[in-house]
């Protein structure tokens, strides 16, 4: 196959549906391979036409954080979080500080507080952390904060809203209520020294001791699929590069996303509800982006060339350049972002969470 003139490529990959249970590197692996099968006489897939793998050293496979946690079976049931509640906030008062609104996010955990609780305060400020507004949202027709003041009232909870936490300080018996940090990245409570402030990771780490609840979804009416642990990313990535050597023979990189961290510029709202962008990535992902900023030589030191010998010039600055660009003016303009980083918002753009059904994306010339 020739490739020339082809650089970076991202390419979902159409994979059966993952049930908790199943063999996740396995499925992952094989859906790779039938992707990338390239057989001699065009697309002929009967065993007897010779074919390879166009698979390369340095490609990158990256598999979704959500299936991941499904087939490792990351669940937390409403009623066993309920009880988690009761016992590390035994009062039944308690105060949500700036939650994300999100009926796929928050909702499930706010049920849980109400089952838990007999007074909830929800502090929620005009928009949330990654956009979200307040009241009606246009994007989705749904109005979060009636829509949570209902789910308070379905489990006979007494709910009250305010725009800040300070403007609840007039409530009587205020301190005697648990504050929790509902925030996606939040305070590290740990410097408060006090068992009455507790954020979204203090929850749920019977299931998830890294993240507790945060980067949970809704999995159906009473469970919550939580992010993957670190473990099960780490077997899942150091399988799938396993398999892949031994069936073809290359070395590739494989890394767990999770949201990509890039801004709408329409709605407003911000893709990085998740905890981290990457629960785990083999060695070779390790380090960030040293390039040249090569439209800044083509306009100045350069300028005077064109075709062949303007391309050749670029080239040479690259194949020449500092191993760490940090400071120099050549890499002006470049943000030496993570790889992880950028590959994250690379597959969570290629891959979504809808009808594509590309849960694995594959990346080649990246690296």
């Amino acid at each position: 196959m020739i490739k020339q003139h082809i650089g970076v490529q991202s390419i979902g990959i159409q994979c059966p549906m993952f049930k908790e249970g199943d063999n996740l590197p396995e499925m992952v692996v094989d859906a790779v391979l039938k992707a990338t099968a390239v057989y001699d006489n065009g697309y002929d897939f009967s065993n007897d036409e010779p074919f390879y793998y166009d698979i390369d050293d340095k490609d990158i496979i990256g598999i979704t954080e959500s299936v991941v946690a499904r087939t490792s079976g990351t669940y937390l049931k409403i009623d066993d979080l309920v009880e988690e509640i009761k016992t590390l906030c035994p009062n039944g008062d308690i105060a949500l500080l700036t939650p994300i609104y999100s009926r796929n996010r928050f909702s499930m955990i706010l049920r849980a507080f109400a089952k838990a609780a007999n007074n909830i305060i929800i502090s929620m400020p005009d928009f949330d952390e990654v956009g979200n507004p307040r009241g009606l949202n246009p994007n989705t027709g749904v109005n979060i904060e009636e829509y949570y003041k209902q789910i308070c009232e379905e489990e006979n909870c007494k709910c009250r809203i305010f725009k800040h936490i300070a403007d609840a300080f007039e409530i009587e018996n205020i301190n005697t209520y648990y504050f929790i940090d509902c925030s996606l990245r939040p305070f590290p409570i740990e410097q408060l020294n006090s068992n009455q402030f507790l954020n979204l990771k203090s929850f749920g780490t019977k299931v998830n001791l890294t993240y507790g609840l945060l980067g949970s979804n809704k999995a159906n009416e009473d469970t919550l699929k939580l992010f993957p642990t670190v473990q099960d990313s780490m077997r899942v990535c150091t399988s799938i590069q396993r398999l892949i050597k031994e069936k073809t023979g290359k070395h590739v990189e494989v890394m767990v996303y999770g949201d990509g961290c890039f801004k709408d510029n329409v709605s407003g709202i911000w893709e990085f509800a998740d905890p981290d962008v990457s629960t785990y990535y083999t060695e070779g992902l390790d380090g960030s982006l040293n390039e040249i900023k090569a439209k800044y030589f083509i306009d100045g030191k350069y300028a005077d060339l064109k075709g062949e010998e303007l391309d050749n010039a670029i080239k040479e600055e690259i194949k020449n350049k500092k191993t760490n660009l940090v400071g120099n003016m050549d890499s002006q303009g470049t943000t030496p972002r993570r790889y992880v980083s950028l590959l994250a918002s690379l597959m969570d753009l290629t891959s979504g969470s809808g009808d594509r059904c590309t849960p694995v994306v594959l990346v080649k010339n990246y690296l």
